[in-house]
């Protein structure tokens, strides 16, 4: 019986213009594009347009792989589709001069009654985060390391480690060795950071 194609086949297919091996893979990604696309919000985009740059995204991914050098396509494919996406909402938020709260709903769309919500209702302080939402953050923290080493600080990085485990504070400052208020003060500091990177403020 014949090996099913591997994605990393299909690629070097759809690289050399066969269009069936590119539809394959578009559709096998098109379910987690609208599953980011749920998640990211830009004030005055739709799903559609969010779908639209996830999709670009997967067409880059396909058209610029190189197996020498990316580990494994599907890696590949989910930082280009992120840092698609994650591009634009910087795009939008600097033409509309807005702070992620009004660019980015981890969670659920903004609607008009929440305008007011900020990053900080959206990471509440105990461990009951929506762990969709937790996930997206990471993605997101992870892309603004990578952009700019150093951008968070040891400590920094510590509770951030371990809020994305499930812990609360008052947990993190007990691991942590540390009073509840520095955590308080790091996440909050780690909240700030990203909404001024979204927000094209640094």
């Amino acid at each position: 019986m014949k090996n099913k194609p591997t994605e990393e086949d299909l690629v070097f297919l759809a690289q050399n213009g066969d269009e069936s091996a590119e539809e394959v893979l578009i559709r096998k990604y098109k379910d987690l594009i609208r599953t980011k696309a749920r998640l990211y919000y830009m004030m005055g985009a739709d799903h559609d347009d969010i779908m639209q740059e996830g999709m670009i995204g997967i067409f880059k991914a396909i058209k610029s792989y190189d197996p020498l050098k990316q580990a494994s396509f599907h890696t590949f494919a989910d930082l280009c589709i992120n840092r698609q996406i994650i591009t634009a909402i910087k795009s939008a938020s600097r033409m509309k001069h807005s702070p992620l709260n009004t660019s980015v709903s981890l969670s659920k769309p903004v609607s008009e009654e929440q305008q007011a919500m900020t990053l900080g209702e959206l990471l509440p302080t105990d461990s009951d985060s929506d762990p969709e939402s937790l996930f997206l953050l990471k993605e997101v923290v992870d892309y603004l390391e990578g952009q700019e080493p150093g951008s968070f600080s040891e400590f920094e990085h510590k509770v951030w480690k371990e809020h994305l485990v499930g812990k609360s504070y008052l947990e993190i400052g007990a691991s942590l060795g540390k009073p509840t208020k520095s955590v308080d003060n790091a996440m909050q500091r780690i909240k700030r950071k990203i909404t001024l990177y979204l927000a094209g403020g640094r």
